[in-house]
């Protein structure tokens, strides 16, 4: 009996002291970007350009990361004003309506030296569905410029416009349903 309180009691004071750090992205280095395809023909690509995302791990590998996003919709820039201001609008993304877009993973699987399986749950639109991305964990630096520890993240995927019923009136054939993800990050703590 002796042992086992011994045992929880080491365990507790272990979990106790276990930091958990909380990582920041560093806008200026950091990209939320989609790409879609037009008319079948052509990949048109935007990005939005106001987010947040914070990523917490007690973890050197990351391997236990939890990570939350928050991206202002009126943000969206696809380098056309018209385009952008189309895109805000209720035939898309209905930003003022809707004026965040939001990702709180909920689970982390190992997929490679480096690379995870990152499930969470999205929501655009005022629609939540579960969502799997690619992750790779690029590796740790010191940035000689601040002197800041840094570590940096790519995520990759694809979702569907229609699962979050964005662009409804606008088939496949003018605007693709697969909407292809890529971010990129530097993360401070």
């Amino acid at each position: 009996m002796k042992k086992v309180i011994a045992i929880v009691t080491l365990w507790l004071a272990a979990t106790a002291f276990t930091a958990i750090d909380t990582w920041k992205n560093d806008k200026p280095h950091s990209q939320l970007g989609f790409t879609v395809t037009h008319l079948g023909i052509n990949d048109v690509s935007g990005t939005f350009n106001d987010f947040d995302v914070t990523v917490q791990s007690a973890k050197e590998d990351f391997s236990d990361a939890v990570f939350e996003l928050t991206a202002k919709v009126a943000s969206i820039d696809t380098r056309v004003e018209a385009r952008n201001n189309h895109l805000k609008s209720p035939d898309f993304f209905d930003a003022e309506k809707y004026p965040e877009m939001t990702f709180k993973s909920t689970a982390i699987k190992k997929a490679g030296k480096s690379a995870y399986a990152l499930s969470g749950n999205l929501t655009i639109h005022g629609v939540t569905k579960p969502v799997t991305l690619h992750l790779v964990y690029r590796g740790k630096t010191t940035n000689p410029m601040s002197n800041a520890v840094t570590v940096g993240f790519q995520l990759t995927g694809n979702i569907k416009r229609s699962d979050f019923s964005v662009g409804s009136k606008f088939p496949e054939a003018v605007i693709s349903d697969i909407v292809r993800i890529k971010a990129d990050g530097e993360f401070t703590k």
